[in-house]
Parts: C-alpha cells; sequence; structure tokens
C-alpha cells in the first residue's frame, strides 16, 4: 500500500492505495467521483478522461500512485456551483449527449482542446482531436457543434475581459 496525496477538484485529499491501483479507480472508490466513468479499462474510450496539471489524461492509464503530488479535476470539479462551465452549457444546449456514459470524458478532453487552441477550433482539429473519444450512441455531430460552439463562446468572453482590463 502506498499513500496518494492529491489536490481533486480544488480540495486536498489523501489516501491509501495498492501500487496497481488505477487513478480512475482511486477517484471512483476512495474518493466517490463516479462521474469519471470505466469504459474499457485499456484506453480506448476516453469515458474516463480527467486533467492532471493541467493536462486531459486517460485516468485509466495512470497509477494513482503516479498522480500522488498532483492536480486533478474531474467532471464535478468543472462548474461553478449551478452555474455550468461553458463546455457543459453547449452539450446541453447542443443536445451533444444521449445515454451520457461517455459525456464527462468528451467534456473533459473538450475543455483540455479549447485551452490549447484559445484561437478557436474548426471542426476538422475538433473531429482529429476526439480520436479516442468513443460515443457509441451519437454521429458525433452534436458533440462537435457543442465543442465548436463553447469553443467560440469561450474566445468571445476572453476577449471580452481582455478589453474591461485594456
Amino acid at each position: 500500500m502506498s499513500d496518494v496525496s492529491l489536490t481533486v477538484n480544488g480540495r486536498r485529499v489523501s489516501g491509501n492505495a495498492e501500487d496497481r491501483t488505477l487513478l480512475v479507480h482511486f477517484l471512483r472508490e476512495q474518493l466517490g467521483l463516479t462521474g469519471t466513468h470505466v469504459g474499457c479499462d485499456t484506453s480506448q474510450c476516453g469515458a474516463c478522461v480527467v486533467h492532471v496539471d493541467g493536462r486531459a489524461v486517460k485516468s485509466c492509464t495512470m497509477l494513482a500512485v503516479q498522480a500522488s503530488g498532483s492536480t486533478i479535476v474531474t467532471i464535478e470539479g468543472l462548474a461553478n456551483g449551478a452555474d455550468l462551465h461553458p463546455v457543459q452549457a453547449a452539450f446541453k444546449e447542443h443536445h451533444g449527449l444521449q445515454c451520457g456514459f461517455c459525456t464527462p470524458g468528451m467534456i473533459m478532453a473538450a475543455t483540455d482542446m479549447i485551452s490549447r487552441h484559445p484561437q478557436g477550433l474548426d471542426e476538422a482539429t475538433v473531429r482529429a482531436e476526439l480520436d479516442g473519444n468513443i460515443c457509441r450512441c451519437t454521429g458525433y455531430h452534436n458533440i462537435v457543434k457543442a465543442i465548436l460552439a463553447a469553443s467560440q463562446a469561450m474566445a468571445k468572453g476572453s476577449k471580452g475581459k481582455a478589453k474591461q482590463a485594456a
């Protein structure tokens, strides 16, 4: 057993985990953060995407002990109280989900994608970057539409903040 200490969704947490415990299982079973889903345990589906130190990571590919000392953001940590994160709001508005199983991983991948492309995204980039995130219900059209809408909204919001600061 190893001690694992993390900052998860802004809160310091710690616990014991077997050295072979995957981060996804630590989040779900030790911390009760079940929004991060286990879809395949082989890094094929993307349902387990979380942010580790600001980067999207498939949490089924990382051991909990490897993440010790890191800052983790899960789907539960995106919203600001009752106010949805812009990507969550766009998924809701543009019907970017059906059964919802892949949605947390898609949203976490999308927020990372948008942060890496602050100037905006195009459809080809979104589709290419979603490679490795599988949705078995949709044809991805509304997921892509939601990510593009969120990207535009977030780019407009950051331009507005820059103008206010000037």
